[in-house]
């Protein structure tokens, strides 16, 4: 089953954490707490040593992971055979795709049980080799969206995006954030105009008010940095996945008092 149907049929408002793979030890357990708490995908970050788009916080977790001696196949050999029914997207940088190949960086993904990818530094107009290597392997390339994005681009993105399309709520890195910035918004019903996928909206959603303030335009959340800090300060995955747990609640009552 398709990474898009998958989340399809949630029937839900969608929420997506994130962690960085070998963060810990026992980093597998937060994505079982993910599954736990009601997380309709997980996102799994492959730690690369120059993460441009990320913020301080995941800058952090990457170095530490890397610095615990993290790789990539290390990674998804330590999730091959999880049974969490619930989809891993892996999210990291063209340069550890390239390192492998496309080909076979989308096998290593599909035989550890991932069925979405997000490259975050990725130029639309060479995605094609990775696009056709993930759909070969049946692996969705999710494409990003910022608010800066011009209407004829935002209509190729939507096109070419497979299995949702991650909108980048505000310009800039990813990060805990006071409020969610006022571009989010309009940036989700701009790709909602041009095309049928799912849109999550990531990029500084950090409180359970956020992450339903963002969902009303939206059709999901993806939470990192404010999961990864927590993790950085030492809480385990009853903790984080009790704050994931808050932030599915918010999300279903806001559904539910909507209808």
């Amino acid at each position: 089953m398709s990474l898009e149907k998958r989340l399809r049929d949630r029937g839900r408002k969608l929420l997506m954490p994130y962690v960085t793979g070998g963060i810990t030890d026992d980093w597998p357990g937060y994505l079982r707490s993910f599954a736990a708490a009601g997380a309709d995908a997980i996102e799994l970050g492959l730690p690369f040593s120059d993460p441009t788009l990320d913020g301080a916080t995941i800058q952090e977790a990457s170095a530490a992971a890397l610095a615990r001696g993290a790789t990539v196949h290390g990674i998804l050999a330590e999730i091959e055979g999880l049974d969490l029914d619930v989809p891993l997207v892996a999210s990291t940088y063209y340069n550890l795709v390239l390192r492998d190949g496309t080909s076979a960086f989308c096998a290593a993904l599909r035989q550890a049980g991932v069925t979405g990818l997000i490259v975050p530094d990725l130029p639309l107009e060479e995605a094609g080799e990775l696009a056709d290597a993930a759909a070969a392997t049946g692996v969705d390339l999710a494409l990003l969206a910022s608010p800066s994005t011009p209407p004829p681009r935002l209509y190729e993105i939507a096109r070419r995006s497979r299995g949702f399309v991650y909108a980048v709520s505000r310009m800039g890195t990813t990060g805990e954030r006071a409020a969610l910035a006022e571009s989010a918004g309009a940036l989700a019903e701009r790709i909602k105009q041009v095309g049928d996928r799912p849109v999550l909206l990531g990029f500084g959603i950090s409180t359970p008010e956020q992450a339903v303030e963002a969902a009303r335009r939206a059709d999901g959340v993806v939470v990192g940095a404010a999961i990864m800090r927590r993790i950085l300060d030492g809480a385990g995955p009853d903790d984080v996945g009790a704050y994931v747990t808050a932030l599915r609640r918010a999300l279903d009552q806001e559904s539910d008092e909507r209808r």
